[in-house]
């Protein structure tokens, strides 16, 4: 007989595992491994090598982002699924770009969380309805030649580097820990870059940095 297909389920919220569980159980086949953050995701993987990952974005410790990276550069084998609560294309283009295969939105994901784990483990990516088109226009805009015409020209060396950190979606605290700077002096920087950029607000930077991560 052939052996239960391990999913672990990462969120850091008790009453969505919970639910999500109950659904995904629906399936005799699979078995589930919870965590609560990040960090633990991240050492079950290392570990315990589940066939197929669910995970939160917004996680303690690291994120869902960082996990999925880390897991990527070190070539281990497992389908990823992200839950989200952002229907934000610059965010779902970065998790197409690190072999993301599931990007299914929280609003749905009772109604979509088995469907989506049948898909993944088929070989097949899935995505939530409501973001269909952010696939249509990702392959659109994958044609068509990158320029500088957003000014990134007009950014020192240093400048850049915490473009590609936040990029990552390092805090400001993590930033200065891992440049080993002040945090006035990451907030002087993301500043500068908003000034040159002619960018206003700290989400449209951090969207900015995304949607060029290609470039820096």
């Amino acid at each position: 007989m052939e052996s239960k297909k391990s999913v672990l389920l990462a969120d850091d919220h008790a009453l969505i595992r919970e639910g999500l569980r109950q659904v995904i159980e629906q399936n005799k086949d699979y078995h589930i491994i919870e965590a609560d953050n990040g960090n633990d995701a991240l050492r079950i993987i290392r570990e315990k090598k589940p066939h197929i990952a669910i995970l939160d974005i917004d996680m303690p410790g690291i994120n869902g982002f960082e996990v999925a990276k880390r897991v990527h550069n070190e070539g281990i084998s497992i389908d990823i699924i992200f839950l989200t609560m952002h229907k934000d294309e610059s965010l779902f283009n970065k998790a197409m770009d690190i072999g993301v295969k599931g990007y299914v939105l929280k609003e749905n994901t009772v109604t979509e969380i088995l469907k989506s784990v049948d898909i993944v483990l088929a070989g097949k990516h899935y995505l939530s309805p409501e973001i269909s088109d952010f696939l249509i226009n990702r392959n659109t805009k994958l044609a068509t030649p990158a320029t500088d015409k957003e000014g990134l020209h007009l950014l020192t060396p240093a400048e850049k580097n915490i473009l590609k950190l936040l990029a990552t979606m390092k805090t400001n605290q993590e930033m200065a820990e891992m440049l080993n700077v002040s945090i006035k002096t990451v907030q002087n920087h993301r500043h500068n870059i908003c000034s040159k950029l002619d960018i206003s607000g700290t989400h449209a930077l951090l969207k900015f940095a995304i949607e060029h991560s290609e470039q820096l």
